[in-house]
């Protein structure tokens, strides 16, 4: 038995589907394949389950495109679709299909349709997307499994010692909460916690998703504006702060926060991180 998932958009949005994608696999047992965009295929080497990957710009997919999309969703036997995407062309492809349910939000090739819920952590929104098919989504408690050298690797490259670890990782962009502060912070919770171990990392990207997320794995708390390192500290279940992102985009899980400001991150000082961190 077999699913496809139709995941447009980028490495979050992957991401955010990964513990919808791994329910179906474990309560029903099917074989997983998804379509997504090549540049963001990486991010499905963290989830086991899936069997294949079938590459596909969906923004901006030719008709031969779309074509060789059909050749290779109709050649396996798939049971389920359970389509992310929107427009004609995916619904001309999912109907010209031999699958039997074709659940989406909309869309005239759909045999189940779903309203997600507005607001709130959109790992958990995928739920609607399951109901049809019988399976249960309680996305808060998926964690990756992760392997056990890819964990040693990434505890031998943090820096040595036996207190905390804390990882930062800022976005980058503009916008972003001061560099200074980034680099001050560290100094000022030492104050505190002598032995403090930290790390200040880049963004996050879909091709070394893998090594992200045990290097996430392996640290005590996560300081990050960057989305793609919020999403695997969240499924990691490491504790985290996330700048710039509304608390209630978040689950609510003891640990993780989302800490904003009217006026931007620059209005956010150290003070104010200290105490989301619970360090104040």
């Amino acid at each position: 038995m077999r699913a496809l998932f139709l995941i447009p958009g980028d490495a979050v949005d992957q991401l955010q589907a990964l513990p919808a994608v791994a329910a179906v696999a474990q309560q029903l047992n099917f074989s997983i394949q998804v379509a997504c965009a090549p540049a963001v295929a990486g991010i499905w080497g963290l989830l086991p389950a899936v069997e294949k990957l079938i590459p596909f710009n969906f923004t901006d997919a030719s008709l031969a495109d779309w074509a060789n999309l059909l050749g290779s969703v109709r050649e396996p036997d798939f049971q389920v679709s359970i389509n992310l995407a929107s427009g004609r062309q995916v619904d001309l492809m999912l109907s010209m299909s031999h699958i039997a349910t074709r659940i989406a939000r909309g869309g005239f090739s759909a045999t189940a349709k779903v309203t997600p819920p507005q607001g709130g952590w959109a790992s958990q929104a995928l739920a609607a997307y399951l109901q049809p098919i019988g399976v249960r989504l309680d996305a808060e408690a998926f964690r990756l499994s992760l392997a056990k050298p890819l964990l040693d690797q990434a505890h031998s490259s943090l820096p040595p010692g036996d207190g905390p670890m804390l990882l930062l990782v800022p976005a980058g962009v503009p916008g972003d909460w001061p560099t200074n502060h980034w680099q001050q912070l560290p100094q000022r919770i030492q104050t505190n916690v002598p032995a403090l171990r930290s790390l200040e990392l880049g963004p996050a990207d879909g091709a070394h998703a893998l090594q992200r997320a045990a290097l996430i794995a392996a640290s005590d708390v996560v300081l990050t504006s960057d989305p793609l390192t919020e999403e695997l500290a969240l499924l990691c279940g490491v504790p985290m702060v996330a700048l710039g992102r509304d608390h209630d985009s978040l689950p609510q899980r003891t640990g993780v926060k989302g800490l904003t400001a009217a006026s931007g991150l620059d209005a956010l000082t150290p003070d104010d991180v200290l105490a989301a961190l619970g360090l104040a």
